[in-house]
């Protein structure tokens, strides 16, 4: 299924193709405190469809996710990176997508403070 997603003021828009049923509540500094729900896609998966310069985007530790955000309000929709085994991939804030009813989605804790 495609879903549509944004940043709060719609700066940041994105498709996303998947099947969403299960996120990931990440406790490392950065996810603690912006409190997303995240499920990870191929890159190919997530097409933006605003300009690429509006997004904003941080790294921190290692730098080998690039969190994306709106500058104007801040909402984190989605960041990227590569997956173990060398993957493009995507981390999408199920958040973001208005369609996904949160209360039906298994979230399972990650310990991404002890990575």
């Amino acid at each position: 299924m495609i879903y549509e997603g944004s940043c709060h003021c719609g700066n940041v828009a994105f498709e996303v193709e998947g099947e969403f049923t299960e996120a990931l509540d990440c406790n490392c500094s950065l996810c603690r405190r912006r409190g997303g729900l995240l499920a990870f896609v191929p890159r190919d998966k997530l097409v933006l469809k605003t300009p690429e310069e509006k997004l904003s985007t941080y790294t921190f530790n290692r730098h080998v996710i690039r969190h994306h955000f709106c500058a104007n309000c801040g909402i984190a929709p989605f960041g990227e990176g590569v997956s173990p085994n060398g993957a493009a991939m995507a981390s999408v804030n199920l958040r973001c997508i208005p369609a996904i009813d949160l209360g039906t989605l298994t979230v399972t804790a990650y310990d991404g403070k002890a990575k």
